[in-house]
């Protein structure tokens, strides 16, 4: 099972991040979650940290050190179940190549995208790193993208065929409209909104 989630860890105590690393990896193993996807982990540069109790090892790709420490993604895998991984780190973007049978793959790949306030310029760089990251996976090959887009995607589920399904929300924003386009030309689909939710699974966030 692959799940994705919100969290943040501490840069400045290490110890408080190996806490709270061990205390993630013991609810995904109560779970029975192996794969779990982690938006806004807040660690800098990119590292590893392994749980030995309960098998999990937490990879992450975060900004510099100089820089903010804001947004970084990762991956708590468990590792005993998944031994032949292959992990590849770009600033705020972390993929995983899964093998499957038949000598395919299923590639899964964390983002946290820039958020609606962030310079168009930065936008603009993570989506077009997305992209080469995409196209390099090869065509019979299987992409997932977990992760927090910041954005709001809306419910025109007729505009957007393939891409959107009839489960939305609201109205897209500026960031939303970047993440359509992203996935119409990728021919991708945006999943969480295809099953009937819970009204209060249906968004993540809402402005104060």
């Amino acid at each position: 099972m692959c799940w994705n989630i919100r969290t943040m860890f501490d840069t400045v105590d290490s110890g408080h991040s190996e806490h709270r690393s061990a205390l993630l990896a013991h609810k995904l193993s109560q779970l029975n979650i192996n794969i779990a996807a982690l938006s806004e982990v807040c660690l800098h540069a990119e590292g590893s940290l392994k749980d030995h109790g309960t098998g999990y090892t937490l990879y992450w790709s975060g900004k510099l050190k100089i820089k903010s420490h804001l947004s970084g993604a990762g991956f708590m895998i468990n590792t005993p179940s998944h031994p032949n991984l292959k992990i590849c780190r770009q600033v705020i973007l972390i993929s995983l190549c899964i093998p499957l049978s038949n000598k395919l793959h299923v590639v899964l790949f964390s983002i946290c995208a820039p958020t609606l306030q962030a310079d168009l310029v930065e936008k603009d760089k993570f989506y077009t790193d997305l992209h080469c990251l995409t196209q390099k996976v090869p065509t019979d090959d299987k992409i997932i993208i977990l992760g927090d887009f910041n954005g709001r995607v809306g419910k025109n589920s007729d505009t957007w065929k393939g891409v959107l399904g009839k489960q939305g929300f609201g109205n897209y924003n500026d960031n939303g409209c970047l993440l359509l386009e992203f996935c119409a030309e990728q021919q991708l689909t945006i999943t969480n909104n295809i099953f009937q939710q819970k009204d209060s699974l249906t968004t993540t966030w809402m402005h104060p």
